[in-house]
This record gives structure tokens, C-alpha cells and sequence, in this order.
């Protein structure tokens, strides 16, 4: 079955995130120069970004401020993702909450 298909049809949907939290608190610097570095100083947040990966390309990029919830990938899916898709396109997604639910379907 999996032989058939065409891997230009095939969207793989995923999403990784960054908290301005993870900032090093330690680093290198040139002999005897001070580290000079940037970081939020206490206004934590965290970025999710969503992209569906095609076989030649990455489409449908999206960054949502906080973590992923049900509501903003719906949003993503009728906003951004659905509006590059074409017919005869398989979107495939991991099994995260917000990837289940029958409307997502």
C-alpha cells in the first residue's frame, strides 16, 4: 500500500517550541573581554511554531504565543494550512491532544 503513495502528496505536520527561559546563564568569551549577552530578565514566555514538511519544501509556517492548545491548531489548520493544501493531498500528524479532535479530522 505505502509503495503507491506519492511523496509529493504527503504533509507531515508538527510543532516544536523555544521558552525564553532557556537562556544560558554561562558562555565563552575571548581571553581576557567580558561575555557580553541579552536575556528577558523574568518575562517568561513560550513560542510554538507549526510548519507542515513536504518532501521539497516547508509550507504553512506558523508561530503562536504559548504552548499549543485545541483552539490555535484548528486556527492553524483553516487559516494556514488548508488554504495550501490540494486535492489528493495526506496530511500526517502525531498523536498530540489537539491533533484529535473530529473537527481536526
Amino acid at each position: 500500500m505505502q509503495q503507491h503513495l506519492d511523496p509529493e502528496r504527503l504533509a507531515f505536520i508538527d510543532e516544536t517550541w523555544i521558552k525564553t527561559n532557556m537562556t544560558p546563564i554561562r558562555g565563552w568569551a575571548t581571553k581576557g573581554k567580558r561575555l557580553r549577552a541579552f536575556t528577558p530578565h523574568g518575562h517568561w514566555r513560550t513560542l510554538t511554531f507549526l510548519g507542515a514538511l513536504r518532501a521539497d519544501r516547508l509550507t504553512a509556517p506558523c508561530v503562536f504565543d504559548g504552548p499549543i492548545n485545541g483552539g490555535c491548531f484548528r486556527a492553524y489548520v483553516e487559516q494556514q494550512l488548508v488554504p495550501v493544501l490540494k486535492p489528493g493531498d495526506i496530511v500526517v500528524m502525531d498523536n498530540l491532544g489537539s491533533h484529535k479532535s473530529a473537527t481536526i479530522r
